[in-house]
């Protein structure tokens, strides 16, 4: 019996190392995306900074480059995306029905998304957690003084918000009740108009709507932080070939920063003889990409065309944007931040 184990083991091994693995993995929506010359990715619409249409109607924000990214990693081209606008309802349902190739739609990772939905989530790219906003005429400044007051709460149906806002009332005894609508502008115009005492959700997207109000200075956004919200793009779990290439892509985004190879110096970096960025560049006799069926220098493209990581995130949430996010835990590991890729070999 020991001798078969190990035989078995060993017909795996060399199934792997043949380059039967890829066939293992299934590859069907990688195929999808290259015969139809496009990737197709839910994204939010109504989210600044993260995701939202411009006056031209062009798709942006920090969701959206990881849309793009991917793209660049699978087809050479960032722009070769088809972007679905999705409620957060409605993620779960366009991920499992084949509406969309992927989802980059602050999405939280949890248990029960990983195993219901059926899907596979990608590494966190934005480490968040929960926060809640209130006017500042409403006169409360932290978590504890809300909780003695008798408060309308609103949030997006469909989020991890309604469980951690219920679990923190009952752990309060706080007298509120939750109102929830589809989309971040349904509460915001609810807010405004003062349905609303309180609007909770993700601090950045708590910053996000603050910084866009007619008044941000007329909203607090308390400092009690009462979730951890990991977010990141999510794929179906039918197909882990496709699922690997999220995954590396949005490790190399890291590994680029890491380097200091960004969209304006990558030319100085082609000719390196650096064996760790010949690896992750996919360089000479380099086969980075052919393990997933794309070009070998996928990282090459996707780091010309999108940038590196603190690029994405500088370009749309950045110190020079009106939310003016600093990376605290979304620094690089070397900085003190839990960004941290495996190496590229």
């Amino acid at each position: 019996m020991k001798r078969l184990a190990i035989a078995a083991m060993l017909v795996v091994t060399l199934f792997a190392i043949g380059g039967g693995l890829a066939f293992a993995q299934d590859g069907h929506i990688l195929e999808r995306i290259q015969d139809r010359g496009e990737l197709i990715c839910g994204v939010n619409t109504v989210l600044p900074g993260f995701g939202t249409q411009n006056d031209a109607g062009d798709f942006e924000g920090f969701d959206v480059d990881v849309c793009r990214a991917v793209a660049a990693a699978i087809l050479g081209d960032a722009n070769a995306v088809a972007f679905r606008p999705l409620t957060a309802a409605e993620r779960p349902t366009a991920l499992a029905g084949g509406e969309i190739d992927m989802l980059s739609r602050n999405t939280t990772w949890t248990l029960s998304r990983d195993t219901e939905w059926g899907a596979t989530f990608a590494p966190t790219t934005f480490y968040d957690g929960q926060g809640i906003m209130v006017k500042v005429e409403f006169g409360v400044t932290n978590l504890a003084e809300l909780a003695g007051e008798t408060v309308t709460m609103c949030a997006t149906a469909g989020t991890t918000t309604e469980l951690n806002i219920t679990d923190q009332a009952e752990k309060l005894d706080a007298d509120w009740e939750l109102n929830t609508f589809q989309d971040f502008d349904a509460i915001m115009d609810a807010y405004e108009a003062g349905a609303c005492d309180a609007f909770t959700s993700d601090v950045s997207s708590l910053v996000s709507r603050k910084a866009t109000s007619a008044d941000p200075a007329a909203h607090l956004i308390l400092p009690d932080v009462i979730s951890k919200e990991p977010l990141g793009p999510v794929s179906p779990q039918s197909d882990a070939l496709f699922a690997d290439i999220i995954r590396w892509t949005v490790w190399g985004l890291f590994t680029a920063e890491e380097f200091g190879i960004d969209s304006m110096n990558i030319g100085d970096y082609m000719n390196s003889e650096d064996p760790g960025i010949g690896r992750f560049l996919g360089l000479g006799d380099n086969v980075a990409g052919e393990y997933f069926g794309i070009n070998d220098e996928f990282m090459v493209d996707v780091i010309t065309q999108v940038g590196n990581y603190a690029e994405i995130y500088d370009r749309n949430l950045g110190p020079d944007t009106i939310f003016g996010l600093e990376r605290g835990v979304n620094a690089l590991w070397t900085d003190g931040g839990l960004l941290y890729a495996p190496p590229f070999r």
